[in-house]
């Protein structure tokens, strides 16, 4: 299901970024974009939960490090790439 949340934060945060650059209301395509990313982080969570249930520590050792970079540093760009609309919008203001 992650990987599912994880496509479509994707594919609607470019939604957002396209919808900005044509001049068209891109805050739905935002406020979805972060949605699913809090989404795809809320299914991971509960993915690595049931690893920990069954106690299968091997799978927790070698996914947990490895993920846990990844989805730092994924979850920081899908932040910083569907706020940037607001951002140049607040400096074209000025």
């Amino acid at each position: 299901m992650w990987l599912l949340f994880g496509l479509i934060a994707i594919v609607t945060t470019f939604i957002n970024l396209y919808l900005y650059t044509t001049g068209k209301d891109y805050k739905l395509a935002m406020a979805m974009g972060l949605s699913f990313t809090a989404l795809t982080l809320c299914s991971e969570y509960s993915f690595v939960s049931s690893w920990v249930q069954v106690e299968d520590w091997a799978a927790l050792e070698d996914v947990v490090p490895g993920m846990e970079r990844a989805l730092w540093f994924l979850t920081i760009v899908s932040i910083l790439l569907n706020i940037v609309p607001i951002l140049l919008e607040l400096k074209n203001k000025k």
